[in-house]
């Protein structure tokens, strides 16, 4: 028998990815991507299938560029790979 903290993940993703595409269903992945303390430094919207990213600073902006791989497999993850295909990233000056 497994726990159920395995199955959760899961089982949230599969809610996620049957929901339809929205701004908050984006805000939502992307905060269980990245936890609360990236998700307070940046801002997300998608444009067609580019989430674009906009961070508080320079750091956070290549901190973002640096997992950005890991990221946008987690994001594929929860939305499903055809919502999310490249995660662009700015720095709010």
């Amino acid at each position: 028998m497994r726990p159920l903290n395995d199955a959760v993940p899961g089982a949230l993703a599969e809610l996620l990815r049957r929901a339809p595409l929205s701004s908050g269903k984006v805000g939502f992945a992307w905060r269980a991507a990245v936890g609360p303390a990236m998700e307070r430094m940046t801002s997300v919207q998608l444009e067609g299938h580019t989430l674009v990213v906009i961070a508080s600073g320079v750091h956070w902006a290549r901190e973002i560029e640096r997992s950005s791989s890991l990221i946008l497999a987690r994001l594929q993850t929860l939305l499903g790979k055809e919502a999310i295909a490249s995660i662009a990233v700015k720095a709010r000056t």
